[in-house]
């Protein structure tokens, strides 16, 4: 039976003007954003600046929210499965009817700002290594070990991973990849070192909050990061969104789960198109549409 999956992106994903050309149709969701942050998340979200829109604080509950606004507007295909890539899982619960959506927003700008700090006070970089298989960079970082915390954070796409740690692990272990034949091993700009144990402030910081907020069992199966199955019960959800800050996010095996529990069709629904190209490079042959703007839509709401 053909089956449609919903997946969101992750931090990255954001530019200044996202969900801009919402706001007529979706503008309660913003007004309720605003007012739940305190702040007008909708003005970064649509005038910036970007070096604000790109401080993890923001960005994490700008793409949080315009994802949201995206899927609020998609009536037909309805989702029979949901995955995201790390903070997207969190865009994903909510779609799937475990969190609200102002506990989901308030819950991802804490994770944000503890994201945030945990990078200020561990200082840890990232790096993308195309070209290795994951059991061979599992190998590679293992021995960097020895210089320092490094470990596989995202498994991407075939031969798209990347590495997190401390500087000088992450460093050892581009060069042990450059040695193994890596077609590129490229350090990335971002702050702090994410999935990856230098994250453990901010699981701490996380899981009193996650204890707390209200969780439904899902109406659908959300796909977790930590393990690429399907999950229902809020108990198993809020124990895996503990474990996802410091642990790698498997999106290659998710979207191969996906296709196996028969999604024939995959919308990544909010900005960018990251999780389009991923999806292609795991299976050229999956029907894959994006939708970010609103004319993307199959099915605009009307007006309110």
């Amino acid at each position: 039976m053909s089956r449609t999956a919903f997946v969101f992106p992750g931090q990255g994903s954001q530019y200044v003007g996202m969900g801009k050309d919402y706001i007529d149709v979706a503008r309660e969701m913003f007004e309720r954003a605003d007012s739940t942050l305190g702040y007008k998340l909708s003005d970064i979200c649509f005038e910036g600046p970007e070096d604000v829109l790109r401080q993890t604080e923001h960005t994490q509950p700008a793409i949080f929210l315009h994802s949201l606004v995206a899927a609020a507007q998609v009536h037909q295909p309805q989702a029979d499965m949901v995955a995201g890539h790390s903070l997207g899982e969190y865009s994903a619960l909510v779609h799937a009817g475990v969190l609200s959506f102002e506990d989901g927003l308030r819950i991802v700008r804490l994770r944000g700002k503890l994201m945030q700090k945990a990078g200020n006070e561990q200082k840890g970089t990232m790096a993308a290594v195309v070209g290795l298989s994951m059991e061979i960079l599992e190998e590679i970082c293992s021995k960097a070990s020895a210089d320092g915390i490094v470990q596989p954070a995202n498994f991407n796409s075939p031969g798209q991973i990347v590495i997190s740690g401390s500087v000088a692990g992450v460093h050892k272990a581009m060069k042990l990849a450059k040695e193994r034949g890596a077609k590129l091993a490229k350090e990335l700009v971002v702050s702090g070192a994410f999935h990856s144990p230098l994250m453990q402030s901010a699981t701490d910081g996380l899981r009193e909050a996650l204890a707390h907020a209200p969780m439904k069992d899902a109406t659908i199966p959300v796909y977790a990061n930590v393990t690429a199955e399907p999950v229902t019960r809020a108990e198993d959800i809020r124990d895996l969104l503990c474990r996802q800050i410091t642990s790698p996010v498997r999106w290659e095996q998710t979207v191969r789960s996906l296709i196996r529990d028969g999604a024939t069709c995959i919308f990544e629904i909010g900005p960018g198109k990251v999780l389009q190209g991923l999806v292609k490079r795991t299976d050229p042959e999956i029907e894959i549409k994006g939708i970010d703007k609103l004319t993307d839509s199959p099915s605009p709401k009307e007006k309110v």
